[in-house]
C-alpha cells in the first residue's frame, strides 16, 4: 500500500473511532509498526492528528481537557485471553468519548464465579452491565431467571438467551455466526470444491451457529452433505488430546474414501490439529486438503496460514458499550431493545488454495453473493 493509501486510511479510522492504535493498524494493513509509528509522524507534523505514545488523536482531542467518566459499566467476560482482549480493546477505545468507566470482571466459563463478579460490581456501583454469560445447557432456565432478577440494565454480547420473554428483550450485540460459515462455504464453492466436511469443536455456544450456517449453505447452494465431525476439546488431558487426534483421524479418512478435499473447521486450534495430522499422512495442505478455519485468533500462526472467518471482536466491545452508555443515559426514555449483529469477514491467507487476486477474481465473478473479505496479511 502507498504511503498516501496508508495516511488516508489513519485519518479515516480517526475519524470513526476517535483514536488509532499502531500494533491495531500495523495488523490490518499488514504492514510493519515502525511504517504505521513513521507515518503518525508525518501526520502530526502536518498538524492533521496529534501523536501519543502507542498511536495518535484527534487535534482537539489532545489539546482538550479530557472529560471525568460519568458514568460506571461494568464488564464480565469468560476469559481475559483468546477471543476477548480485542473486544475489551474496542470497549476501551470508545469509554472516554462516551464518559463511562470499565470496571471488568472475568468468569472463567464458570457460572457461580459469573454471578459473584456481578454481584461485586453492582455493590460498586455499577448503572449498567455488559455480559458474556456461562451458557449451561442443564439449567437454561435458571441463567433466565438469574438475568430477569438484575437489577440494571443488560447488554449481553455474543450470547442469544431465548429462555423467557424478558430475556429475549434484553439489548444484545452479537456476530453473525451463521452468516460466517455461509462466508466459508460459498468461498469453497467459489474454488470449485462442491463437497465440503465440516470438524467443530461442540462444546461452545458459537458451535450451533456455525453448524446451522454450514447447513443452510449446503441446501442453498444445492451442495452434497459432507461429513460432520464433532471434535472433544482436546486440551484437557493426555486422554482428551488423544481423543482429538483418533477424531481428526477418521475425519480425514472419510474424506478421503469420499474424495471430499474442503474441511471448515472451528475452532482455530482444532483447525490446526487438522493441518498437522494432514501432513503427517503425506498430505500437502492446500493441494490435497483445503481448510478453512473459525474464529481468526491464532490461525495466521499454524503451519500453514489458515484461511479464516474472522469475527469483527473490536466492533463488538465498540457497539456492546455504546448500546449500554445509550441506555443508562436515558432512563426516562429507554426506547426499543435492540438486537444488533454484526458480519464477520473472510481473512484469505494460504489453507485454502486461494490467493488475494483469485480471491478477488471469484469474488468479481459472482457479483449477487453475500460476501466480504479482505486481503491476506504480508
Amino acid at each position: 500500500m502507498l504511503p498516501r493509501a496508508r495516511h488516508e486510511y489513519l485519518l479515516r479510522q480517526l475519524e470513526l473511532h476517535g483514536s488509532i492504535r499502531a500494533s491495531a493498524v500495523a495488523d490490518d494493513l499488514g504492514v510493519s509498526q515502525v511504517t504505521v509509528r513513521r507515518d503518525i509522524s508525518e501526520l502530526d507534523a502536518k498538524g492533521l492528528l496529534a501523536q501519543v505514545h502507542g498511536g495518535a488523536l484527534p487535534v482537539r482531542s489532545a489539546t482538550s481537557k479530557p472529560s471525568a467518566a460519568r458514568t460506571l459499566i461494568g464488564v464480565v467476560v469468560p476469559s481475559a485471553t483468546f477471543y476477548y482482549p480485542e473486544v475489551l480493546a474496542g470497549m476501551e477505545a470508545v469509554a472516554p468519548r462516551l464518559r463511562t468507566r470499565l470496571v471488568l470482571g472475568f468468569s472463567n466459563y464458570r457460572p457461580d464465579v459469573e454471578r459473584a463478579r456481578v454481584e461485586r460490581l453492582l455493590a460498586l456501583g455499577a448503572e449498567g452491565l455488559v455480559l458474556t454469560p456461562t451458557i449451561d445447557r442443564d439449567q437454561p432456565d435458571d441463567l433466565a431467571a438469574w438475568l430477569e432478577s438484575i437489577p440494571v440494565p443488560v447488554v449481553l454480547m455474543e450470547r442469544r438467551v431465548d429462555d423467557s420473554r424478558l430475556v429475549r428483550e434484553l439489548d444484545s450485540v452479537r456476530t453473525d455466526h451463521m452468516h460466517g460459515a455461509l462466508l466459508a462455504v460459498d468461498h469453497f464453492v467459489r474454488l470449485g470444491h462442491r463437497r465440503i466436511a465440516l470438524a467443530i469443536f461442540d462444546g461452545t455456544p458459537t458451535a450451533r451457529w456455525v453448524r446451522a450456517g454450514y447447513e443452510e449453505a449446503v441446501d442453498h447452494l444445492g451442495l452434497e452433505p459432507g461429513p460432520v465431525a464433532i471434535l472433544p476439546n482436546g486440551t484437557e488431558d493426555e486422554e482428551d488430546t488423544a481423543a482429538l487426534g483418533r477424531a481428526v483421524d477418521e475425519l480425514i479418512e472419510s474424506c478421503l474414501e469420499r474424495r471430499i478435499h474442503a474441511v471448515l473447521a472451528h475452532s482455530d486450534f482444532h483447525a490446526t490439529q487438522i493441518v498437522e495430522i494432514a501432513h503427517l499422512r503425506g498430505l500437502r495442505v492446500p493441494e490435497d486438503l483445503a481448510v478453512i478455519s473459525y474464529d481468526d485468533v491464532i490461525a495466521e500462526h499454524a503451519a500453514v496460514p489458515l484461511t479464516a472467518v474472522t469475527p469483527p471482536r473490536r466492533e463488538l466491545g465498540r457497539e456492546s458499550l455504546r448500546l449500554m452508555a445509550g441506555r443508562v443515559g436515558s432512563p426516562d426514555q429507554p426506547g426499543a431493545p435492540r438486537h444488533v449483529q454484526l458480519l464477520p469477514q473472510l481473512t484469505v491467507r494460504e489453507s485454502c488454495g486461494a490467493t488475494e487476486a483469485t480471491a478477488a477474481t471469484a469474488a468479481d465473478g459472482k457479483s449477487g453473493a453475500s460476501r466480504s473479505s479482505r486481503a491476506p496479511k504480508a
